[in-house]
């Protein structure tokens, strides 16, 4: 049954915004901005560092980075703690894996991704590091999660979900066959299966597929599919291009 306290909501917008570089939409800014209608259109503008930001009419707020995210809809939404918990320990244990997986996962995977696949040049020292702190990042999991279900208690949190995306596309960042992509971390693969066979995950992963097909953009690296290479899309946007796609 749903809380009296959540009901009657508004839609909360999601946008994605260029962190860095030239927008190529007319009035964009910075999520910050009070005014809107002036804030890229989140699948018509394409992004090469990109950030994420909400804006949440029922509060009258506007929030970027994915962390702060996170926390404010747990602790604004999650009026019944499914995905959370009220003792001290649980909620700073929580907070912990989250701020491992923004200083950890994220960076990193980010970096084995530029460089793996994005990078105009091939560096084998410079894969090979971040090849390594990814592998780290999944031996930090593997290890906690051995006798475990999750991070946290005995339940599915916000902690746990934190790490699907990035875990989910570890095979497109380290170009390595699907079936191979958490070799030597049984209980990570473990974790990441008991998450990923949720309908709303594959739900999401549906809608975020077709919304990229709509747009003409590369389900892999997200950039529009005319572009042959990053450089080439860099460069586009350097040049005040429109590098959106007409489908």
């Amino acid at each position: 049954m749903s809380s009296p306290a959540i009901t009657g909501l508004k839609p909360i917008l999601v946008w994605l915004t260029r962190k860095f570089g030239k927008n190529t939409s007319k009035g964009a800014s910075h999520p910050n901005s009070n005014n809107a209608s002036t804030w890229p259109n989140p699948w018509k503008v394409v992004v090469i560092l990109e950030e994420l930001a909400i804006e949440d009419p029922n509060t009258d707020l506007v929030l970027w980075e994915s962390g702060a995210i996170i926390q404010y809809l747990i602790e604004q939404y999650d009026v019944n703690k499914t995905l959370t918990y009220d003792g001290l320990k649980e909620k700073h244990h929580l907070n912990q894996w989250l701020q491992f997986q923004m200083s950890g996962q994220g960076p990193y995977y980010g970096a084995a991704s530029w460089f793996n696949v994005l990078h105009h040049e091939k560096l084998p020292s410079v894969i090979e590091r971040y090849n390594n702190q990814l592998r780290r990042v999944l031996g930090v999991l593997d290890g906690w999660l051995e006798g475990k279900q999750w991070l946290v208690g005995d339940k599915m949190t916000y902690a746990d979900l934190a790490f699907l995306p990035w875990n989910d596309r570890i095979d497109a960042v380290i170009l390595c066959a699907p079936e191979e992509k958490f070799a030597g971390f049984p209980n990570v693969q473990a974790w990441h299966e008991r998450m990923a066979a949720r309908p709303s995950w594959k739900r999401s992963m549906d809608i975020r597929a077709g919304l990229m097909q709509e747009q003409g953009l590369e389900n892999a690296t997200g950039r529009p599919g005319r572009f042959k290479s990053h450089q080439e899309y860099k460069a586009a946007i350097a040049a005040g291009e429109d590098t959106t796609e007409t489908v």
